[in-house]
């Protein structure tokens, strides 16, 4: 996915891209990209220690077909020291650990700071319930659109889903900042469409990309 920081003229196109897309409707957009969701280390420990123990296994059954022998003492610090070398590295390369997780897991770690975001930002909170969350969390390569319950009434996932599909498509090309662009203006269609401007709207969230 992405690799490229996002430049000041991204943000300033990225939130001129908000402000145009809210002038069509009563619906707000809030986009948030995280570089990561978590930091994996007690997954990737987790995994690391199942394949250690997987690997003993078959040293232990190695060394027994070719009738060597290893004191089970000698044989227990070996495994303490690999597993405790191989836990150091993670602590010092955290870039390793998300490597080590399912894709699963990365997916619900994402999923859940994409939620988390959405009402710590006070998405939630807007008059009318249309507030709309663009999210991306690049390390574990997910993308999320997640719309407030006076949106969910109108406009079925498959919708969002297609944004996600541009918007992934564009990060995979490293061209985040054009893939937010593009769904800033794919959500705001919808919403203009469901939701169009009215006499005495006003803007209730910031109209700008946050990076975490």
């Amino acid at each position: 996915m992405a690799t490229r920081p996002i430049s000041p003229q991204d943000h300033e196109r990225i939130a001129a891209a908000i402000r145009s897309a809210e002038s069509r409707t009563d619906g707000e957009i809030y986009c948030v990209v995280a570089h990561a969701s978590d930091g994996y280390f007690a997954p990737a420990a987790l995994m690391a220690t199942l394949g250690m123990l997987v690997v003993s296994l078959v040293v232990a059954y190695g060394l027994e077909a070719w009738w060597l022998t290893i004191r089970l003492p000698h044989f227990v610090i070996a495994e303490l020291l690999a597993l405790a070398c191989v836990l150091a590295l993670l602590w010092t390369l955290p870039g390793l650990r998300i490597h080590m997780v399912p894709r699963r897991l990365r997916y619900q770690a994402a999923h859940a700071n994409a939620v988390k975001q959405f009402l710590a930002r006070n998405v939630h909170r807007t008059t009318a319930r249309t507030g709309v969350l663009i999210f991306v969390s690049i390390a574990e390569r997910y993308a999320e659109v997640v719309a407030d319950a006076g949106i969910d009434a109108k406009v079925g996932q498959h919708v969002w889903d297609g944004v996600v599909r541009d918007l992934t498509a564009h990060a995979g090309d490293d061209r985040l900042a054009d893939g937010f662009a593009k769904a800033i203006e794919q959500v705001g269609s919808v919403l203009a469409e469901h939701f169009p401007v009215t006499q005495g709207d006003t803007n209730e969230l910031d109209d700008h990309l946050v990076e975490i």
